[in-house]
């Protein structure tokens, strides 16, 4: 009876130990994308918060318009990092497969509402790209391609980041991207369609680059 008792505190142990270990990566998902890169950027390149110029979003749109276009770059492409390292992860050494989406979910939660930023943070599309690209390059081209396309017929990015948010995974499936293709970009598309909400109705009267913030 004591060795079986003991096996069985050893597989329970054992079990506690794998859940830590993926609940850390969704935790890390969260911490990496509240990351502000392009507070941090701009703040460095002209002294000033870019929460309080512009569209008052920490995007690398608004980067580039503040604090010019190597600068919005490498906003762009550092969010987009954000969002691929703790997703690809995840995917690595994640046990449960709840662990990708969720911390897919989480990084484009922290780039939206940053730990170390007051929870004022970006609009989510950068580190999304990110997230879905470290599961399937093919799904991140596509989702662009809808984005844009979205953007051309609606003229409006707010409108047309909530539709991309809510399509992208349901058009995925249809092109046979399933599985954890579907979840990720469900999970990042739902937290995308959220944060673009407040700005359905936001009227643009700024140059064409305002609208892909």
């Amino acid at each position: 009876m004591s060795i079986l008792s003991g096996w069985s505190s050893k597989k329970n142990f054992n079990r506690e130990m794998v859940l830590f270990s993926d609940l850390s990566l969704v935790l890390c998902g969260y911490l990496c994308g509240s990351l502000p890169f392009a507070i941090w950027v701009t703040r460095w390149r002209k002294g000033i918060d870019i929460r309080q110029a512009g569209s008052h979003h920490a995007t690398a749109t608004n980067t580039l318009r503040q604090a010019g276009l190597g600068a919005g770059i490498l906003v762009v492409l550092l969010d987009i990092t954000k969002g691929f390292l703790p997703v690809y992860l995840a995917r690595m050494v994640g046990n449960h497969p709840w662990v990708v989406p969720l911390t897919a979910a989480l990084a484009v939660l922290g780039h939206c509402w940053p730990l170390f930023a007051g929870f004022r943070g970006g609009m989510g599309l950068a580190a999304s790209g990110g997230a879905i690209l470290a599961v399937n390059p093919l799904a991140f081209l596509v989702g662009a391609g809808i984005l844009i396309a979205l953007v051309l017929i609606t003229h409006h990015s707010a409108r047309a980041s909530v539709l991309a948010g809510l399509l992208i995974p349901w058009i995925n499936w249809v092109f046979g991207m399933r599985g954890v293709v579907f979840w990720v970009a469900l999970a990042v598309g739902l937290v995308v369609a959220v944060r673009f909400l407040g700005d359905w109705n936001r009227q643009y009267r700024e140059l064409w680059l305002d609208r892909i913030d």
